[in-house]
């Protein structure tokens, strides 16, 4: 019987994705401190959501960026995903200019703005296909994070037939982010107007928990983001998911949770045994694997296949 010889036979790497959430600065500071001694090898920084928020400027992020690269991490600064007005391009310029550091593109014009500098491209670029990757790697793409609603047989298909030295990237633990909206959810809910939102959003570390009329959670609300309300978690599929060709397993930032994933992540790529962290979720959320198997991204689903 022939061997079968994985796409990727070295372990996976850890990369935490950009802070979602509105955090005061000072919070900012202390987590990104705190993960300067975790095993993540790669971390992206920098305002993805919306370019309003000011507890960050671009000059703070690349002083983190640089405390992070001395602690000997790959640092990533991440564009804004959606671009809409000139004081949006004009964040996401400075971003693309910047040349101490490698940028992860999250829209097109980003890509363009980089003229075919090295990058990497982010999940809301919306890669589902090996010719987009072959493209975005004649534009400098290093790498690309795969959507979140990816299943793992598309995936592997997708790292098979890659470009050569292409890094793919996925999501493994983290509220998922859905969609983007020209309109400010959180700001809504407090009926104030998108551009008089009082930064509203600094008071929902986590997101604030939308619920279907029955009390179910559904949604999370945050800022001009929609995500998940439950909390993705493919750590038990992460192993699997390293010898279809990922070599990044990215976790997104959270108030709870985050250094306990990054840890029980780091375990598991050392053959050791770990306690899942799905027994710490982000706001009391619960676990979903769903879109893994097919399936409903908000489906919890146990080793046996059963919804749980």
């Amino acid at each position: 019987m022939a061997t079968i010889i994985p796409l990727n036979p070295e372990p996976f790497r850890i990369a935490l994705g950009p802070l979602l959430y509105y955090w005061p600065r000072t919070t900012v500071l202390e987590f990104y401190a705190s993960i300067a001694d975790t095993a993540v090898e790669r971390v992206y920084l920098g305002e993805a959501v919306c370019t309003r928020r000011h507890e960050m400027r671009l000059a703070d992020w690349i002083e983190v960026a640089q405390m992070l690269r001395d602690a000997g991490k790959q640092v990533v600064l991440s564009t804004p995903v959606l671009v809409e007005s000139d004081s949006d391009i004009a964040v996401m310029r400075r971003v693309c200019a910047q040349e101490d550091f490698l940028v992860e593109a999250n829209d097109l014009g980003a890509v363009r703005a980089l003229a075919g500098r090295p990058f990497v491209g982010g999940p809301h670029l919306n890669v589902y296909h090996a010719d987009t990757l072959a493209w975005l790697a004649g534009l400098g793409a290093q790498g690309c994070v795969v959507p979140v609603e990816m299943d793992g047989t598309t995936m592997a298909a997708l790292a098979a037939a890659r470009p050569a030295g292409l890094a793919l990237e996925a999501m493994v633990w983290g509220r998922m982010p859905l969609a983007f909206s020209a309109r400010c959810f959180t700001a809504r809910h407090h009926r104030l107007r998108k551009d008089a939102c009082e930064f509203r959003c600094i008071e929902y570390p986590d997101g604030l928990v939308a619920r279907t009329g029955e009390g179910q959670d559904f949604f999370t609300l945050n800022g001009i983001q929609t995500q998940s309300a439950t909390c993705l978690d493919l750590c038990a599929q992460v192993s699997q998911m390293a010898e279809g060709g990922i070599e990044y397993a990215r976790v997104s930032p959270h108030a709870t949770g985050t250094l306990e994933a990054i840890a029980h992540l780091d375990a598991i790529r050392r053959g050791e045994r770990a306690a899942s962290p799905s027994a710490v979720m982000p706001a009391g959320a619960t676990p979903s694997n769903g879109y893994w198997s097919g399936k409903p991204g908000i489906h919890w689903l146990t080793q046996e296949g059963a919804v749980a």
